[in-house]
């Protein structure tokens, strides 16, 4: 049914590179000089949408890593590795590890690379009290969504974490990534300095990889979420009710490339983003799939443990009372 939707379109392709990259560096290029100023605090809220739109470029990225943006096998790698530098994401590491987290998306038997960690309640109950401290650390919003993205961006993504027997592909993935970054960020201090690099390049990095992080977390963990063992676990159904429709608004919807549109990305991964739209116009019957609507996402934040028993993602008071 979804096979006719995964052609991409060369043309409509750039299109989409160019309105996202030319006004990301155009933010860019105005907040350096409002910096030079002396205007700081007006280059840093130019961090704000700069950091909209790099999200928009990692999307891009995404799509690229899925062999979906372009008909070439050579132009997907080789945007997705240009668009690796300024997301800070080595391509091919990336590219594997979420093949990984496509492949067992919603199975609880096969959770680790590639995904947010999550325990059930059994698993969480047979930890030592020092390690059930740690992970109610780690499932904290402040960390998860705080200090978490910049962990993962800033430092996992510098080791090919998973992969490091994996021969030398992993290895030259994220040392090639490292040296593009540092040339980059070496060449933006050489012209302008430390300080506005400090304000404008990395705020809006810290900022993308928030927004990026949550939008992950709340496509496989949100109420009504579906999670399975190996016996019962199938793709399609994981697909559809173990990823969400994050509904954002139009404005919202189009910085995020439509990855809300989860359930149905999961369902058939080599959709171009800008088609998955009209999926959902053609098939009416998969909008209310899974749906999560902006308000009700945050609510989501507290869920942190699977209950095989009831079959639902619960929080750590709902583990407590049951408990």
């Amino acid at each position: 049914m979804l096979a006719r939707y995964r052609e991409p379109q060369t043309g409509r392709s750039i299109l989409e590179i160019v309105i996202t990259a030319a006004p990301l560096l155009a933010i860019w290029a105005l907040a350096w000089a409002l910096h030079a100023m002396g205007l700081w605090w007006a280059a840093l809220l130019l961090t704000i949408p700069a950091a909209a739109f790099l999200v928009r470029l990692f999307m891009i990225q995404h799509d690229c890593g899925h062999g979906s943006f372009f008909g070439r096998k050579s132009a997907n790698e080789w945007v997705g590795r240009i668009i690796g530098v300024f997301t800070l994401t080595p391509f091919d590491y990336w590219r594997q590890t979420h093949a990984i987290h496509h492949a067992t998306s919603g199975n609880l038997d096969r959770r680790g690379l590639g995904a947010i960690e999550m325990l059930t309640v059994e698993e969480y109950r047979a930890l030592t009290p020092t390690r059930r401290f740690g992970y109610r650390l780690y499932r904290h919003p402040l960390v998860l969504f705080g200090l978490g993205p910049a962990f993962v961006f800033f430092v996992m993504q510098r080791l090919p974490i998973g992969m490091m027997r994996q021969g030398w592909r992993p290895w030259a993935s994220v040392i090639g990534n490292a040296m593009g970054v540092l040339a980059g960020l070496g060449g933006l201090i050489w012209v302008f300095g430390p300080a506005p690099v400090l304000i404008v390049n990395v705020v809006t990095m810290l900022l993308a990889a928030t927004i990026g992080v949550w939008l992950f977390y709340i496509q496989h963990q949100f109420e009504g979420a579906t999670w399975a063992r190996n016996g019962g676990w199938r793709r399609d159904h994981a697909a559809l009710n173990g990823s969400s429709h994050y509904d954002l608004p139009p404005v919202l919807r189009w910085f995020t490339a439509n990855i809300g549109i989860h359930h149905v990305h999961h369902l058939s991964s080599r959709i171009p983003f800008y088609r998955l739209p009209k999926v959902l116009k053609d098939h009416p019957e998969l909008g209310p799939v899974s749906r999560v609507g902006l308000r009700e996402s945050f609510r989501c934040a507290r869920l942190a443990l699977w209950d095989e028993a009831s079959g639902h993602l619960i929080s750590f008071h709902e583990e407590q009372v049951t408990g």
